[in-house]
């Protein structure tokens, strides 16, 4: 059984569900119509028998990121009420499914899009795959929890390594730094994600209990109050602006700090 909710497709595998994001032509970039197929997606999951659900994309990357030409448009709105309105309602779904998460990381997972790949209960990555912060390219912050995540994951100093810095995390690397679970070869990427959410699917009813406990909400929940109010600063400097046209451009950014 297939069900489409552009540009997001929902697959049954018996008591696993597939999500899978499927704009390859952005590289599965997190835009407001992936937000909204996303959010379908899960509507729909709950009125299955699932167990546990498998998050993927198709094509060359997991997810991008923010849509940068969206981006662009929202300067207006404010980055920080973006991600409030539209991006965090999303990651508090996610964090509060009631069955467990193996995302499979397909090639890239950048900005927000690496966020997202990391609100896996279990992540396995393509040996191609790579992960990448690239919010200092432009002159924002990390968001979709990744400043919460982060630390949690693989410790402070790593954390601002990856943010600060915003380099590219082969597979392999991130697997040694324990910010993931599995490594397989690019083919059998679906047979592991899907073999481990079987585990998963056939556990007991204290499986999704357990997955809840790790969540420390209040805490979650303060940093994205935090991001928020720092995106929202950010996305008002030069820099930003700077940022945005520079990655248009194809170019190197010439920051000011201002």
């Amino acid at each position: 059984m297939r069900q489409t909710f552009d540009p997001v497709h929902l697959t049954a595998r018996g008591k696993i569900a597939v999500i899978t994001l499927d704009q390859p032509l952005t590289v599965n970039a997190l835009s407001t119509a992936m937000v909204g197929g996303l959010n379908a997606a899960l509507d729909a999951l709950g009125a299955g028998p699932f167990r546990a659900l498998v998050l993927t994309g198709t094509g060359r990357g997991f997810c991008s990121g923010a849509d940068m030409n969206e981006l662009a448009a929202r300067r207006a709105e404010g980055a920080g009420k973006v991600l409030e309105r539209l991006y965090h309602p999303l990651f508090r779904r996610l964090r509060d499914l009631d069955i467990p998460i193996v995302t499979a990381v397909n090639g890239a997972a950048v900005g927000i899009g690496m966020s997202l790949a990391l609100m896996g209960d279990l992540t396995v990555a393509a040996h191609s795959s790579y992960f990448l912060l690239s919010f200092a390219r432009i002159g924002l912050v990390p968001d979709g929890g990744a400043t919460w995540l982060l630390p949690r994951l693989i410790g402070l100093a790593r954390a601002r390594e990856l943010a600060l810095l915003a380099e590219k995390l082969p597979a392999a690397r991130a697997l040694e730094w324990g910010l993931i679970n599995r490594v397989v070869e690019d083919e059998r990427l679906m047979d592991e994600a899907l073999a481990l959410a079987q585990r998963l699917a056939d556990g007991s009813a204290a499986t999704p209990l357990t997955r809840a406990l790790f969540w420390d909400e209040a805490s979650y929940e303060a940093q994205l109050a935090r991001e928020a109010a720092a995106q929202e600063r950010a996305g008002t400097t030069q820099d930003f602006a700077e940022g945005l046209t520079a990655f248009q451009q194809k170019r190197e950014p010439k920051f000011k700090n201002e």
